[in-house]
């Protein structure tokens, strides 16, 4: 498995940039936008693999994964 697999990828619409924005909780806030959805989680995934790969590169530690925390359960619960 890949680092980047331990790392939970959000894309949402924005009312506020009327565009989908992606983030990933931990490594970087949100760094990329646009009309497709899924093109902004391709360009996500790809800007977090440079992330860490930079990071690691640097000798500095990653943050704690966010992917298998029960991040979504603990989110729809909030949600209810």
């Amino acid at each position: 498995m890949k680092e980047t697999a331990q790392y939970l990828k959000i894309v949402e619409w924005s009312e506020d940039d009327q565009c989908f924005v992606g983030q990933c909780p931990g490594i970087i806030g949100t760094c990329c936008h646009g009309d497709d959805e899924v093109q902004v989680y391709h360009e996500l995934c790809q800007i977090v693999d440079e992330w860490i790969e930079i990071m690691l590169h640097d000798g500095k530690i990653l943050p704690h994964p966010t992917v298998g925390s029960n991040l979504a359960t603990k989110l729809m619960a909030k949600a209810a």
